[in-house]
């Protein structure tokens, strides 16, 4: 019997992460949760919340905006689990402010933790997945990427750039049979977005020509698309899932 493809999600324990984490399972993968090393207590929380629910996730902890800590989670999965098949980097954050207000850290910290984490993670599994033939990459953009957002501008160049850095390693692994992909969500109803003010969440909501927000579902389904087996002869693509706010 063959084994589990192992799939790692970075921001695994966030909203859209948590779906994509169940959808992957669902497809028979291994799963494992990738989170930021201080929110332990909450990771652990998670983990036992889901596998209650028959979900047996493994979590793995990580500064993706730093280089050596991506390095040795790596090294920690491949010498606990295995070799990791399935990558997904959906670790991000957001620190919104408008360009004349907005301070270096802000703009540092969005760029290390939503642009930077995709080098820093993808460098050590692009060599494995070249040697085994086999190997799935999604970088979970977002529509700000691709139209910009006020009050955004390190956010929409963070995800702007995951769209050429995906092109761009798309292009270097497509003949290792690893297909590389981007997904750009609109707005998503997580507790995240549940926080923002209704008046805020009506007026977004007024933007989408579906008239509602997408479920964190909705993402997951598209990510397990581009990661089946079966999905050999797409990468380098951008898949936009925002209910019609933007249309390419």
């Amino acid at each position: 019997m063959n084994q589990p493809r192992i799939a790692l999600i970075t921001g695994g324990t966030g909203g859209i992460g948590t779906a994509i984490c169940k959808a992957l399972a669902d497809q028979g993968r291994k799963v494992i949760a990738g989170y930021y090393p201080p929110d332990k207590d909450q990771a652990e929380t998670w983990r036992h919340k889901h596998r209650e629910a028959g979900y047996d996730f493994d979590i793995v902890a990580c500064d993706v905006s730093d280089y050596e800590s991506s390095k040795q989670m790596m090294h920690d999965v491949e010498n606990t689990i295995g070799v990791v098949d399935i990558l997904v980097n959906c670790a991000g954050i957001t620190r919104d402010k408008t360009l004349k207000r907005m301070t270096p850290d802000q703009w540092d910290a969005v760029m290390r933790t939503n642009l930077d984490s995709a080098f820093n993670v993808t460098r050590h599994v692009v060599e494995s997945m070249s040697e085994r033939g086999f190997g799935r990459i999604v970088n979970i953009s977002s529509v700000n990427g691709q139209k910009g957002q006020f009050g955004q501008a390190n956010y929409s160049a963070a995800k702007a750039g995951l769209h050429g850095f995906t092109k761009a390693v798309a292009q270097e692994l497509a003949a290792k049979g690893v297909t590389v992909n981007s997904v750009s969500p609109g707005y998503v109803k997580t507790d995240m977005t549940d926080a923002i003010p209704e008046e805020v969440r009506d007026a977004i909501i007024q933007q989408v020509p579906m008239g509602r927000m997408a479920s964190p579902d909705e993402i997951a389904y598209v990510v397990s698309f581009l990661t089946d087996d079966r999905n050999t002869y797409m990468t380098g693509a951008n898949l936009p899932v925002n209910g019609g706010m933007y249309m390419t």
